[in-house]
């Protein structure tokens, strides 16, 4: 694992995150998820590898781990919850759903909060490849860059840049 992330982890401990690791290393993805996102950087798989839960304080903001990505959390909101969220707005209009749904399929949500309204950050597995965006309620798929890569992700979190309740 490298020292951003552990950094991450030792931070996020400190700061009273209920973090659970796994008991095995490995990372078991569903299917789906694999057929879907291709290119996830080795640096969150490592992440995935090891870290079964990680979630704040609050309980309103965690990260995506391999329990949701696989559908088998206790978490309320499934890993794809703002993507199903479009697809409800866009009901009977196939094209925008099309376009929702490729939107998706080139961005990995790693982490989702419902913290003063719906937000997330994910993996960019299409233009910025690797870099880490942020979307917002009511628009998720209008994005805003945050990272050139996970491990600068991690960084700014322990230095505070990026704030996650």
């Amino acid at each position: 694992m490298n020292t951003r992330c552990n950094e991450f982890i030792s931070w996020a401990k400190d700061k009273g995150w209920d973090i659970t690791f796994k008991s095995e290393s490995g990372l078991e993805l569903d299917d789906s998820i694999i057929s879907r996102f291709n290119g996830i950087p080795q640096s969150y798989v490592e992440f995935l590898k090891i870290v079964k839960q990680c979630i704040a304080p609050s309980e309103k903001t965690w990260f995506i781990c391999q329990d949701e990505y696989n559908n088998i959390s206790n978490i309320a909101f499934k890993w794809n919850e703002f993507e199903l969220l479009s697809l409800e707005v866009a009901e009977n209009d196939n094209e925008w759903k099309k376009e929702i749904v490729s939107w998706w399929d080139k961005h990995l949500p790693i982490v989702m909060s419902v913290d003063e309204g719906y937000s997330f950050y994910a993996i960019d597995l299409n233009d910025n490849i690797g870099s880490i965006v942020q979307g917002f309620e009511p628009e998720f798929e209008e994005v805003e860059k945050i990272a050139d890569n996970i491990e600068d992700f991690f960084e700014l979190i322990v230095k505070g840049k990026i704030e996650l309740l």
